[in-house]
Order: C-alpha cells, then sequence, then structure tokens
C-alpha cells in the first residue's frame, strides 16, 4: 500500500442506548468520500476504540470497506497494549477486508525497544497486512525515538511507515533523513501536517477533516505539489479549528462540531463526557465560520 495524502481518523458514533450507530456511521463515511480523503482509519483513538470491544471493531471495519467499496484504502486501528490482543485485532480486520493497520505504541507498560520489536513482529506473524506505527507520547507515555522507529522498520519488513504525532519536528527529521527504501512519515497532529509535509512527510492522519474534509485537504494536496503558498494560506485559516479541536480531549470537540453539522447523536462512551457549557459556548461561536 502506498500512502499519499489526507486519511481521516473517523469518529464512532453511537447511539443514546450506547450501542453503535451503524447508520450514522456510513453518513460520515459518505461524507468523507464526497469531501475527497484518500483513506479512512476506523477505530482508532479518534474512533473512541478503547471503549469498543472487539466485536464492534469488526463490525465498523466491515461497514467501512462495504461502504468504501474499493474507492479508497480503509486503515485499522488494530493496536493495544497487549501483543496478544493487538495480533488478535489484526487478524480480525484483515479478515474484515481492510487494507492496512495503525499499531498505536503500547500504553502504560512503556515496553523497552526489544519488547517494541518484538511487539510488531506478533502482528507480522499473524497478519499479512502493512503496519503504520502510531507514536503518540501524549496518549501512550512513551515516546518511541527515531532510533527506535527505524530499528523496528528495518526487523518488520511489513511495518512501512510512522504516524508521528510527538510533535518533534526533529525527530521527524532524522527518521525521514534515515529511512530505509519504502518506508514513510505521515504527520499525526493536524496543525503540524504542513512543515511535516516540508519535511518530506508524505501526508496526514488527521482529525480535523472529519469536518473540514475539503478545506484541509485541499491544503495537504497543495503542500504535497509544492504550491506553497495556497497551502500556507489555508493553514493559517485553519489556525482556530486546529486549536478547537484540544478545547477538551479528542474527540469530545469534533464529535460535538458534527452533532451541530449533521445531527449524529451527542454520544460518547464513558469516561469521556460531553463537552462543558463553556466548551460548548466557545464551539457554537466558531460554528457560523465553520470549514468544509
Amino acid at each position: 500500500m502506498t500512502l499519499h495524502g489526507l486519511y481521516t481518523a473517523i469518529i464512532t458514533p453511537f447511539l443514546p442506548d450506547g450501542s453503535l450507530d451503524v447508520d450514522g456511521f456510513r453518513t460520515l463515511v459518505d461524507l468523507q468520500l464526497d469531501g475527497g480523503v484518500d483513506g479512512l482509519v476506523v477505530a482508532g483513538s479518534t474512533g473512541e476504540a478503547a471503549t469498543m470491544t472487539l466485536d464492534e471493531k469488526r463490525r465498523l471495519w466491515e461497514v467501512a470497506v462495504e461502504q468504501v467499496d474499493g474507492r479508497i484504502p480503509i486503515i485499522a486501528g488494530s493496536g493495544s497494549n497487549d501483543t496478544r490482543a493487538t495480533a488478535e485485532a489484526s487478524r480480525v480486520a484483515e479478515q474484515a477486508g481492510v487494507r492496512g493497520l495503525l499499531v498505536v505504541t503500547p500504553y502504560y507498560n512503556k515496553p523497552t525497544r526489544s519488547g517494541l520489536i518484538a511487539h510488531h513482529t506478533a502482528v507480522a506473524e499473524a497478519t499479512s497486512l502493512p503496519q503504520i506505527l502510531y507514536n503518540v507520547p501524549g496518549r501512550s507515555a512513551l515516546n518511541m525515538s527515531a532510533e527506535t522507529q527505524l530499528a523496528i522498520a528495518e526487523a518488520v519488513p511489513t511495518v512501512i511507515a510512522t504516524k508521528e504525532a510527538s510533535a518533534d519536528l526533529g525527530q521527524m527529521s532524522e527518521i525521514l533523513r534515515h529511512a530505509p527504501a519504502g518506508f514513510s512519515l505521515l504527520a499525526g497532529d493536524d496543525n503540524l501536517a504542513l512543515p511535516i509535509i516540508a519535511l518530506g512527510g508524505v501526508g496526514v492522519i488527521a482529525v480535523i477533516s472529519n469536518y473540514a474534509t475539503r478545506t484541509y485537504g485541499t491544503m495537504i494536496h497543495a503542500a504535497l505539489r509544492g504550491d506553497v503558498a495556497e497551502a500556507r494560506t489555508l493553514h493559517h485559516q485553519l489556525g482556530p479549528w486546529y486549536a478547537a479541536n484540544f478545547f477538551e480531549s479528542n474527540p469530545i470537540p469534533v464529535k460535538y462540531l458534527l452533532h451541530r453539522r449533521i445531527g449524529i447523536h451527542l454520544q460518547y462512551r464513558l469516561p469521556l463526557t460531553p463537552p462543558a457549557a463553556e466548551t460548548i459556548a466557545r464551539l457554537d461561536a466558531l460554528i457560523p465560520v465553520m470549514p468544509v
């Protein structure tokens, strides 16, 4: 699988009783297709995967694959802090028909480099699908250094890319400078996609594109073709929205914005809760100029 462009980390809508809103999910997938995304990540952290069962993830992966009908790749968020569970989820994702896996750094355990290599090796032994590392120290409590990520890429041939959400451009430069052939870097922070592409990144796995699909996608593709002026203009226009997505923990704000835009249920799974009144007021003040 060749990675290039905008991949949306899509939210998971729930019904008022807390169950999956499959019809709402189909609507969201169609909106992404209409917006011209290059792929979707289903059941990642933005999709509240930590509170979903494997059967629920399987259902979402199957629905997404069916809905896109081969037009764009579906990437499954199959990672966890349990290697056996990650390998099993990855097998299930392959059976569901996805094209790749996003495998988060095992959180809480804080494994060593050898443990991380063994973790991704176990996934490679369970499935032939390509893996994307997901380095997100703000959630996992462990930063995978450039050296560690490159060691994993060298040791595990099915590891083809990293989603880098460390916000450390120096670290990303090191990865890009020494990356083996066929290993790519995707931005993991929406507001850093432009400088990361300038360094040699191939795109982004984004939150903002859940609702600003066309605007953000235009910015990403302008950057990728070297149109810095257009990309910079759109990047600055989107500045307030980069911030808005993190008024509270992701995906609390983005889910509220989609509730307001298309009427999905304002339903989260505990321990996430609806946004506080002051957050709603801040988001509502932005909605009249919400990008598409």
